[in-house]
């Protein structure tokens, strides 16, 4: 029931997305994604935190300790009010400097565009708010409410589609309006439901600790140069695009982005659902059943991604015509190369959530950090020797190989974590999987006519091909066993249904 809901959330987003670049228009839909990848720069800040606060709550919980569970709330509050405040500042002088000076906006759009700056700030603020209470959910794996609260979200994103085709007001600063009220309901939600069903989130009393502080500040604190070097491969290069090309090729990117975060939200959630339990399995030394989260876990997030990411890559400008009223220029190829770069950093989540267990970052954000700077920086030197957009994408496609094998090398010196293992019974098995389906997809795709039947069934293939390589291939004896052993569990219910 839970994935049926993720399925909801996914289709429910990608018509968002539809209705906006439609009424938008592809001009305005590039300005909105190079705004709200400025204002998204800061956002290292609260995702630090965000990841501190989830590894010292679930630190909390795996060891049982209630009053440090306390001390943990009343401390990330003070540290996530501070943030929010700095990033105001930030975003009000520097970040509102450039947009005024240095954002290209097309002729007769810029005052829209400040209005939109303004509305993604606060929205952009009310999220630093709402942060660690998301955090505290995922810590005590409450998955069900998590998803609950999501469709909630989802379907407010339906509601200002709606309004946003039947108010008459400038585009641009309409939606940017209304998507500052989602964040603001969405807010409310998260802070009330925490505040009543746990019980370390309250207001009446707080629980100080200088010491706990410290050790939140030093494992922020290089996480904070991750979270710099996580968002300059991004939003940078999106920022890069919008100063060298036209609006319509950031469109493209901001597209690619969205597509490949949609099309990720399945993988995405199940290695959410991973961070608790890896974490808890530290805290409780328990070795041997962490292990077998990160390799299961690897797995199965790389398939999530791969069973939706396979027949979009073949089908993606079929896909496109079909969901898009206007596909703009170069958003197949990037949609394609963004899935990607996004299926070579999935078989990475669960080691970055076990890269955290022991609250040693130092030599892991700054190696792995000073990767992702230089996918900025290289992606700056080959557009400026004249490489066409697209090069970005292949220059992150690169770094992300080099960073999988990164990751695995400190994992295995954080943690003892075998690599041999890993490599024999998660990669290779991945990668097997990937040629046993990809290459007769592909030939069944150029071998078809063109039409919407055909498309279909190319993509039905594609999942019956995917679904049976992973298990066969992607799988273990005995993780076929527990797939086994679920479905029967679940055909009683499915029967009395």
């Amino acid at each position: 029931m839970l994935y049926v809901r993720q399925l909801l959330i996914l289709f429910v987003s990608l018509y968002t997305v539809r209705i906006v670049l439609d009424e938008l228009g592809v001009e305005d839909y590039g300005i909105y994604g190079a705004v709200g990848a400025l204002v998204a720069l800061s956002a290292f800040l609260p995702g630090s935190l965000a990841q501190a606060t989830q590894r010292f709550f679930s630190f909390a919980l795996g060891d049982q300790n209630d009053e440090r569970l306390k001390k943990t709330f009343s401390v990330n509050l003070a540290l996530y009010a501070s943030v929010a405040l700095i990033a105001f500042v930030v975003l009000q002088t520097i970040g509102l400097w450039f947009v005024n000076t240095r954002l290209d906006v097309p002729d007769g759009r810029f005052e829209a565009a400040s209005a939109l700056y303004h509305y993604t700030t606060l929205t952009f603020l009310v999220s630093v708010v709402t942060t660690p209470f998301m955090a505290i959910i995922m810590a005590h794996e409450d998955m069900k409410l998590y998803a609950y609260i999501s469709i909630v979200e989802a379907f407010m994103k339906l509601g200002v589609v709606f309004l946003l085709q039947h108010i008459s007001w400038d585009k641009l600063e309409l939606y940017g309006l209304l998507v500052l009220c989602v964040s603001f309901v969405n807010a409310l939600l998260y802070i009330g439901i925490c505040i009543y069903r746990y019980e370390e989130c309250q207001l009446r009393r707080i629980y100080w600790d200088s010491t706990l502080l410290q050790e939140i500040i030093s494992f922020t604190a290089w996480t904070v140069f991750g979270q710099i070097s996580t968002i300059t491969r991004t939003h940078a290069v999106t920022i890069l695009l919008n100063q060298s090309f036209s609006p319509t090729v950031v469109a493209a990117r901001a597209l690619s982005v969205q597509i490949a975060s949609q099309v990720n939200i399945f993988s995405g959630n199940f290695n959410a659902s991973l961070y608790p339990p890896i974490i808890k399995s530290y805290a409780a030394n328990e070795r041997e059943n962490m292990f077998g989260l990160i390799t299961g876990g690897s797995k199965i997030t790389f398939f999530l991604l791969w069973v939706f990411a396979l027949p979009m890559m073949v089908e993606m400008e079929a896909i496109l015509g079909i969901w898009l009223t206007t596909v703009p220029s170069d958003a197949v190829l990037f949609s394609r190369l963004g899935l990607i770069e996004a299926l070579i950093l999935s078989v990475s989540m669960p080691l970055t959530a076990a890269a955290r267990a022991p609250g040693k970052m130092k030599a892991y954000e700054l190696t792995l950090g000073t990767i992702q700077i230089a996918i900025f920086l290289t992606a700056w030197v080959v557009i400026a020797g004249g490489a066409p957009a697209y090069s970005v994408f292949i220059v992150a496609i690169i770094a992300n190989i080099l960073m999988f094998g990164v990751r695995l090398y400190l994992v295995n010196r954080l943690i003892g974590f075998p690599m041999g293992a890993f490599v024999k019974h998660t990669a290779i098995p991945l990668m097997a999987m990937v040629f046993v389906t990809a290459l007769p997809i592909s030939v069944l795709n150029q071998l078809s006519p063109e039409g919407f039947c055909w498309s279909a069934l190319v993509i039905f293939t594609s999942f019956v091909a995917s679904t049976i390589a992973m298990y066969f291939i992607g799988l273990d004896k005995a993780w076929r066993l527990k797939v086994i052993s679920m479905i029967r569990s679940r055909l009683p219910k499915l029967q009395s249904a």
